[in-house]
Order: C-alpha cells, then structure tokens, then sequence
C-alpha cells in the first residue's frame, strides 16, 4: 500500500485536505503495493506508464531532477521495485519560501511482474529526467499465430 507521510517542513490546507482524501481512497481501494513498512517512509510517489506488446513490457516513470544515482531498480519475488530520493535545495537564511509545491524526500514505486517476464534480461535506460525500463516477456508467453490449412 502507498501512503504519504506530511513531512517536518508546513504544509498548506490544501495539500492537508489532498493527503487525506488519498488516505480515504487508499483505504477504500488499496493498491497492489502490498509492502506496507515500505510505504509508511515514503514521502512521494513519482508519476509512471506501464505498457505491454507482444513481446515485453515497458516502464516510464518522471523523475524530474533527480540523478540517475540516486535512483534504485531491484527484482525480487516477482516484484520491480524503484526507489530514490529528491533532495531538496538549498536557501539561504534571509530567503522565505513563499510558495512550495514541488515534493522532495524519498520515494519508492513497486510493480507486481507476471511469472512470464524474463527478469534476468531487464533493462534500464535514464534520459532528461525519465526512467525507461524494458521488461522482456520469455518464450512461451509471446502469442502464437497458428496457420489454418
């Protein structure tokens, strides 16, 4: 299950009443995230698009500013998980926030694999701020055309 957590930094009623809308939504309709001491840390979740083809899967997720190395991609018991972190900027002392949308911390993103992936041929590409990882389908899950005679 994904949950936000409210960070130490103030946050504006509207993001106070969003939070617990998602709550509600989350607890009506749970994701399959399962892992719930993995969500509890998770302050963000970056938005991502999942496709299929015959032949694999693809993964895109935004991770605007955020180095490639600061970006975790594991595999284990059928699950993809992506982990991370957006550190925050720097201000200096006489500098008041006066308006702050963007989210920073840590965040984590799991993705349950059908037993037809190949998981030792998956790869991961990272470009202008997005993470692309393919994930190949075996052998005897591609579809099969079958000749009529």
């Amino acid at each position: 299950m994904e949950t936000l957590t409210r960070s130490s930094r103030r946050t504006s009623p509207l993001r106070s009443l969003q939070d617990e809308v998602n709550r509600v939504f989350e607890s009506v309709f749970p994701s399959s995230m399962g892992e719930q001491e993995e969500s509890m840390s998770t302050v963000w979740s970056p938005r991502m698009d999942l496709t299929e083809s015959d032949d694999n899967y693809h993964l895109s997720v935004d991770l605007p500013g955020i180095s490639k190395d600061d970006v975790s991609i594991s595999v284990e018991n059928n699950r993809l998980t992506i982990r991370g972190e957006r550190r925050e900027d720097s201000r200096t002392e006489n500098e008041n926030m006066v308006r702050m949308e963007r989210t920073f911390g840590s965040f984590y993103r799991s993705v349950r694999l059908p037993k037809s992936v190949n998981e030792d041929k998956i790869k991961a590409t990272f470009t202008n701020g997005v993470l692309s990882v393919d994930i190949p389908k075996t052998e005897k899950s591609k579809p099969k055309k079958i000749k009529i005679s």
